[in-house]
Order: C-alpha cells, then structure tokens, then sequence
C-alpha cells in the first residue's frame, strides 16, 4: 500500500469518528432536551415554520418605511402641513356655519382680538407676568428635581429612601394646595409660584431618576477599571450619558408648568394670561380665550425647540 493511500484511510477513519461524535454529542442534547421537557411538565412546541414573504421592495417611500431618515423637504413639508390640516379644518367649520361663531369664532375674529391686545398693551403685561412665574416657579423645580433625580438614579439607598414619598406625592394634584398655601404664604406672589414648583418638582425628579438608571452599568464598570474615582464616574460618565434624557424630561415637565400657571393665577392674580383667559371666559369672549390659548402655545413651542437645540448640542452622542 502506498502512502497516499494509507493517508486517506487515517483520514477517512478520522472524519469516521468525527461524525460518530458529533452524532453522540446531538444525542445527548436531545436527551438532556427531552428530560427536560418532562421535568417541566410538557413538550416544546412544535414551532410551525415561518411563511415565504416578498422581501422589501427597494423603492418603498422613506415615509412608510421604519425608522428611516427622511429628506429635509419632507420634515418641512410635514411640519407645515401638521399647522395648515388643523387651520383648514377650523375654517370649514365656520364657513359650514356648523358651530356658532360663539362658541368657535373665526381665524380672523381670533386675530383682530389678538391685535386688540397687543394695541392695548395688556398682552405684552400679561405675558410678561406669566413668563415670570413659570421661570421661577419651574426654575426653582428644575434646581431641586436634577440633584435629587441624580441622587435617586445612582445609589440605591438615595431610591429607597426618596422615591416611596415622592411616588406618593406626585398624585396629589397642585391645585388641592392652593387652599393651604393661601394660608401659609398668602395671597401675593409666593402662593402662585408654590403651585408650580408642587406641580412639577416630584414628576421632574422621577424621570431624571429614570435617565440617570439608564445608565448602562458596563460604563461605570470600565470607568472603575482604568482607575476613576467615585466622584469622577458620577461627574464624567454618568451625568453626561444621563444629560439628554434630563433635558427631555425638562421639556415635558416644561410644558406641565404652563398648565399650572392657569391655575395659580386664579389666586387673587393682578396680571397673567390665566387671569385674562377667565375674564373672557366672564364675557364669553370666546375670540381673546383663542388668542391667547395661541399666544400660550407658540411660547411654549419656541421654548420646546429651544430645549431641542440645547439637547443636541450637549447631547450628540444620544441623537
């Protein structure tokens, strides 16, 4: 025999013995497997196999599609048209005279009171009063909401001992306190901006929590491994990651505060747009209660794209 031939036959006799293994190997799986099914009591399902779909056509339109990035034209056509559908529905109500000029007045009827106002100077008092009391009010729920969301999302003992409290406190609405701060603080200024802080603080404080535990621990692993301190972890890896899911949680608890000022301006309130919005309501001024529902959302839109910018700004990691 020569020795190619005596090479195949080792080698044959090797692959031999290799699928005898793999064999016994797949046996004693499907044994350990099937052991298993009766120690919990049944059988694996029987998965029926998936059906044969058409793959994704390679011209399906972005806008359909998941998660896919749309051209600039298009955000800016959607943006308009999410502004102009509303706008045109409003208008075929009154020119349908479906509703009463009443109870739902005219785009033009909103925009004559609105330049009513401004003529007046009552808006530009109005909204300046109002700005201020939600600056202060959430300012100061923002001061003590971050530190005390950073605390609770980092150590486990600062979680279990705020957030059973704060949970609870965070059902009690803003509004069922106005009776106790009148008495507490009175009816000035104090009174007002209470109510905002109350109406925003617990909330704002749980999702800031919540993006701080969003953390992944294999950052503060890896921190610790090349040598960071405790402090340097908590100022270099976990506030930074954390920062832009905070300044969502801002954005929408910013939102809650324009909410509230409504209500803390009925409290004995000199200026305010919460305070024109019930005078007209008094008259049945339906068309100054849309102008300045319209003044309210454009200011609370402007700060959301403001808020938007900043989160990409310090945030681009996340984007």
């Amino acid at each position: 025999m020569s020795t190619t031939d005596a090479a195949k036959q080792a080698s044959q006799r090797t692959d031999a013995a290799d699928e005898a293994e793999a064999r016994r190997l797949d046996d004693e799986q499907r044994l350990a497997e099937a052991q298993e099914d009766r120690r919990r009591g049944g059988a694996r399902p029987d998965w029926s196999p998936l059906p044969r779909r058409a793959g994704l056509k390679p011209n399906a339109s972005p806008l359909f599609s998941l998660r896919t990035p749309i051209s600039a034209r298009w955000r800016w056509t959607l943006a308009v048209a999410s502004f102009a559908i509303p706008l045109l529905i409003w208008v075929t109500l009154n020119a349908l005279g479906t509703i009463k000029p009443t109870f739902l007045p005219t785009p033009v009827a909103v925009f004559d009171a609105l330049l009513k106002m401004i003529e007046s100077g009552e808006l530009f008092s109005d909204l300046w009063a109002t700005t201020q009391r939600v600056l202060l009010g959430f300012g100061l729920a923002v001061i003590v909401s971050v530190p005390l969301g950073i605390v609770m999302g980092t150590f486990n003992a600062g979680l279990a001992l705020f957030e059973p409290v704060i949970a609870m406190l965070r059902y009690l609405p803003a509004s069922a306190f106005i009776p106790l701060l009148m008495i507490w603080l009175g009816l000035g200024e104090p009174s007002k901006v209470a109510v905002l802080f109350l109406g925003t603080v617990f909330f704002n404080t749980l999702m800031t929590a919540d993006a701080v535990r969003g953390v992944p621990r294999s950052l503060i692993d890896v921190s610790y491994t090349l040598g960071a301190r405790r402090g340097e972890v908590l100022r270099k890896v976990i506030v930074p990651h954390a920062l832009p899911g905070m300044i969502d949680a801002t954005r929408v608890n910013a939102a809650a505060a324009w909410n509230f000022v409504v209500v803390a301006e009925l409290i004995n309130a000199t200026a305010g747009l919460g305070l024109r919005i019930m005078r007209a309501q008094r008259f049945t001024q339906t068309d100054r209660i849309f102008a300045l529902l319209i003044v309210i959302g454009l200011l609370g839109l402007v700060i959301d794209i403001a808020l938007r910018l900043l989160r990409a700004r310090v945030g681009k990691w996340a984007a």
